[in-house]
C-alpha cells in the first residue's frame, strides 16, 4: 500500500499550511475526497473558519459551514498528517528583494511536527532553488530527519486566481514536480483527486518553480506594454480602449489592457526572478523595465487627475476626490500591495482630501496596512473629481447620472475611469470631463 492509497482510503490525512486565498480553497476541495487538517498561525482566522465565515470570500460562508476540514491553529495537529501542502505568501521587502520569512517560518513549524514517511509539497511562488536549497535544510534541521530516506519533497505552483469563479483549482491544469519519480507519481495521483483538468509532470522541482515565476512575469511585461501605449495614446489624444478593440480583431493579438498592477503575484513575482538572475551575474533588461513602468503608474494616474482638475479651474489644495475601489483587483477583498494606494497617497501629497468607497475590501486589513478608513457611497457629495479605480461588480450598476450627483453643483465634472467602467463618448456627451487609461 502506498501513501496515496492510504490517503484515498482515509487512513492518512493531508494538511494544508496557510489558509489564505490560495490555501483555503485547496483544503476545501481536498476535504470533499479525503481527511484534511487546515492549519494557520492566525487564531483569529481559524476561529472565523470554525464559525463558518470565509474572510477571503473565495468559496463563501455556506461552503465553509459544510466542509469537513479540521481547522486548527495548533501546530501539533500537523503530526496527524503525512502529506503536507505549504501555501503561504511570498512577498517582497521594501527594497524589492524576496521576503522568504513566511515560507521559512512555515518550514520551521512543519519541521517540528514532521513524521517519518511524510511528503511535503510547496505551492508558494519562489525563484528556482528555494524548495531544495532553503526549505529542505530547515525541515531537516527541525525534524532531525533526512530528506530522501525519511521524507520527500515536491513542488506544485498555485494557479488559483483570487476572485475568479471560472478558473478554479478543479479546472486549471496542475503542474507537479518531485525530487524523484516515486514521489512525483504519488503527488500527481493526490492532486488528480481534485483537479479535473489533470496534471502536468514537470521535469524537476526547479523547472516547476521557474514555470510559475515566469507565468506572472510574462503577464506583468504585457500589461507594462499596454500601460506604455496608454501613456503614448493619451499624449496623442487617442482612446486606448478603441485602439485595443481595433487591434484585437487580429487572431493572434494578445488581449491585455492597461491598469494598476498590484497584488501579491503579478506585482511581486518578477522581482523573485530578477533577484536570482542578479545572484547569477545577469541584470534583467525587459523584466525590470516592465516593473518600472507598472510601479510608476499610480503616480502617473494621480498627476493626470490633478492636471484635469487644474484645467477645470479647481482649487487643488483642499479639493475633494472620491475613489471607488481600493482592492488590487475586482471582486476580491485582498488589499495587499494594491497600487490604488499609490494614487491616493499621491493625491494627498497635493493636499487633496480623498474619500474611498469599496464594498468588497477587507476593512481590517486596510486599517492595519495603510491606516485607511472607508466611506459609504452615500457620503460621496460635493466632490471636485471622482475616480473609478477597480471594476467591482457592485460598481457596474452605477449610472453616469448617479455620478453627477456626487459633484458640487455647477462645477465641471472631472471623471477618471481607469478600467473603462463607463463609455468614454457617452460620458463626454453627459457633460463629464473624462480621462481614462
Amino acid at each position: 500500500m502506498s501513501l496515496f492509497d492510504d490517503i484515498k482510503d482515509k487512513k492518512q490525512k493531508i494538511s494544508l499550511i496557510g489558509l489564505g486565498y490560495v490555501g483555503m480553497p485547496i483544503a476545501v476541495a481536498f476535504a470533499k475526497k479525503v481527511h484534511v487538517v487546515g492549519f494557520d498561525i492566525s487564531r483569529e482566522k481559524v476561529e472565523l473558519y470554525k464559525n463558518g465565515i470565509d474572510p477571503t470570500k473565495e468559496v463563501g460562508d455556506a461552503v465553509i459551514q459544510n466542509t469537513s476540514v479540521e481547522f486548527s491553529s495548533d501546530e501539533t495537529s500537523l503530526k496527524n498528517a503525512k502529506f503536507h501542502i505549504v501555501a503561504v505568501p511570498t512577498p517582497v521587502k521594501g527594497d524589492r528583494t524576496p521576503d522568504l520569512t513566511p515560507l521559512k517560518s512555515a518550514s520551521t513549524t512543519l519541521g517540528r511536527n514532521l513524521t517519518k514517511g511524510s511528503i511535503v509539497v510547496f505551492e508558494s511562488t519562489v525563484y528556482p532553488g528555494v524548495t531544495e536549497d532553503i526549505c529542505v535544510p530547515i525541515l531537516e534541521r527541525e525534524s532531525g530527519l533526512k530528506c530522501g530516506p525519511d521524507f520527500k519533497v515536491g513542488y506544485s505552483p498555485e494557479r488559483i486566481n483570487p476572485g475568479d469563479k471560472v478558473h478554479t483549482l478543479e479546472n486549471i491544469i496542475k503542474v507537479v514536480a518531485g525530487q524523484d519519480e516515486e514521489v512525483l507519481d504519488i503527488i500527481a495521483k493526490v492532486y488528480e483527486l481534485v483537479v479535473d483538468a489533470g496534471v502536468f509532470k514537470a521535469a524537476s522541482i526547479k523547472v516547476a518553480e521557474a514555470a510559475k515565476v515566469i507565468e506572472n512575469s510574462q503577464r506583468d511585461i504585457n500589461i507594462a506594454f499596454m500601460n506604455e501605449l496608454s501613456i503614448i495614446f493619451n499624449k496623442l489624444e487617442i482612446d486606448t480602449k478603441s485602439v485595443l478593440e481595433a487591434a484585437s480583431t487580429k487572431w493572434n493579438f494578445l488581449n491585455f489592457s492597461p491598469g494598476l498592477v498590484g497584488g501579491h503575484c503579478i506585482g511581486v513575482d518578477p522581482y523573485y526572478l530578477t533577484y536570482k538572475a542578479e545572484q547569477m551575474g545577469y541584470h534583467s533588461q525587459i523584466i525590470l523595465s516592465g516593473r518600472k513602468i507598472n510601479d510608476n503608474m499610480g503616480k502617473y494616474v494621480a498627476e493626470n487627475i490633478v492636471k484635469k482638475m487644474i484645467k477645470a479651474n479647481k482649487q487643488i489644495n483642499g479639493a475633494k476626490v472620491a475613489v471607488f475601489g481600493i482592492t488590487f483587483k475586482e471582486n476580491c477583498p485582498d488589499v495587499r500591495n494594491t497600487k490604488v494606494v499609490d494614487v491616493i497617497n499621491e493625491l494627498q501629497e497635493y493636499g487633496i482630501e480623498v474619500k474611498i468607497v469599496d464594498p468588497v475590501a477587507d476593512e481590517e486589513d486596510l486599517i492595519a496596512m495603510y491606516d485607511i478608513k472607508l466611506s459609504k457611497s452615500e457620503e460621496v457629495k460635493d466632490m471636485d473629481a471622482v475616480v473609478f479605480a477597480v471594476t467591482h461588480e457592485e460598481f457596474k450598476s452605477i449610472a453616469l447620472e448617479d455620478v453627477k450627483h456626487m459633484f458640487k453643483e455647477s462645477e465641471e465634472l472631472v471623471l477618471a475611469d481607469l478600467k473603462g467602467v463607463f463609455d468614454r463618448e457617452q460620458a463626454k456627451k453627459s457633460g463629464f470631463n473624462y480621462w481614462g487609461l
